[in-house]
């Protein structure tokens, strides 16, 4: 995927706020998204991200804040005069017209030439791949098809900025799977800006080239999908994106290159400083799939804890372990399965090693 500069700033919120009443929906969202970026908000129900993109898209009007498209505060303008289409979860096809007038609707109510109209249908047909379908109905159309046939018609207009409302949630997993590709293939083709909305971590971290995480209103992190995963801001972005270990403690040794945290369990070496006052709360959060584990003693010298497993679970390509510390705290491992023949011989109640890199643990202040 494209590398997309963030100060490009084609698509701006400038403390952008939401009152419902006395609820805050957004709280002072101030984003800057590039020029071609897909730019994805990811976050549970009720954080605030699609009332963040009903705005981008008109149908909400910001209770503070400016909306700048271009260098345009368009932040005032009704829906229909924003150079902005919106893609709906429900896809909203019609479903008494065929595929090419479904794609051609939006065009006709422009008011454009007949052969330009043509044309533009034609090309967007082209584009996701559906030429021989144009004059099926919309319920003869598998549901992947469907969700190409709502993207072409959103297209087809030639917006500045394409919103997407939970683009894939309609469709069966292993059709989502298949689609995140297909779906950013078309948009990078097009080069058009695009805002989605998601609370499928798999989907923002597949489509986007950044992703805004929220909660209660707030961006709680800007990111790539690789920076929110391995540098996460604080617990509660570290705890949301994929799964993670969180070992409470307290900061005993700060160095530039490394730092020592006292918890539960034991020490723990992290190969990197935070710049904190001595005897600080803080957390050390560690991907499972980072930790090692092993009924025999490694030869390492840091990081190293042992414990009871008490759960085993396969899932083809890994297994899952948790396993009860010494302090009680249940700690959970992931290892792959690289071979067909590959048989752990650890089992329930087994005593185990399990350790990890100083590299492997990030330190989280908040």
């Amino acid at each position: 995927m494209a590398e997309i500069p963030a100060g490009d700033g084609y698509l701006v919120t400038e403390r952008l706020v939401k009152r419902f009443d006395e609820a805050v929906a957004v709280d002072e969202v101030s984003l800057s998204i590039g020029k071609g970026e897909i730019f994805a908000l990811l976050g549970s129900s009720g954080c605030g991200k699609s009332t963040l993109l009903r705005m981008l898209a008109g149908f909400e009007k910001p209770s503070a804040g400016r909306i700048l498209l271009g260098g345009q505060d368009v932040a005032d303008f009704p829906p229909y005069e924003r150079p902005i289409n919106m893609m709906f979860q429900s896809y909203a096809l019609f479903p008494h017209l065929d595929i090419w007038e479904n794609i051609a609707f939006g065009l006709k109510r422009e008011g454009l030439p007949r052969e330009e109209i043509r044309q533009r249908v034609g090309e967007m047909l082209d584009l996701v791949q559906l030429g021989t379908f144009a004059k099926r109905k919309p319920h003869q159309l598998s549901g992947g098809q469907q969700q190409r046939v709502a993207l072409a018609r959103s297209l087809a207009k030639r917006p500045k900025l394409l919103l997407l409302d939970e683009p894939l949630g309609a469709l069966d997993k292993k059709l989502r799977e298949q689609t995140q590709f297909e779906l950013v293939n078309i948009i990078e083709k097009v080069g058009v800006t695009c805002v989605m909305v998601t609370h499928d971590q798999e989907e923002a971290m597949t489509m986007a080239n950044r992703i805004a995480i929220m909660s209660k209103g707030r961006v709680l992190q800007v990111g790539s999908p690789e920076e929110v995963y391995e540098h996460p801001a604080n617990r509660f972005v570290a705890d949301f994106i994929g799964n993670v270990n969180l070992f409470e403690g307290k900061l005993t040794t700060d160095e530039p290159d490394r730092c020592a945290v006292t918890t539960p369990i034991g020490e723990i070496q992290v190969g990197h400083g935070v710049s904190g006052a001595l005897h600080m709360p803080v957390a050390i959060a560690v991907r499972p799939e980072k930790l090692e584990i092993s009924k025999s003693r490694p030869d390492v010298t840091m990081n190293v804890f042992t414990g009871k497993v008490k759960e085993i679970a396969y899932f083809g390509s890994y297994n899952t372990y948790i396993v009860a510390a010494n302090d009680g705290s249940r700690v959970k491992i992931t290892e792959a399965n690289t071979s067909r023949h590959d048989l752990s011989d650890i089992t329930w109640d087994d005593t185990v090693f399990f350790w990890w890199s100083d590299r492997a643990g990030v330190v989280l202040r908040d």
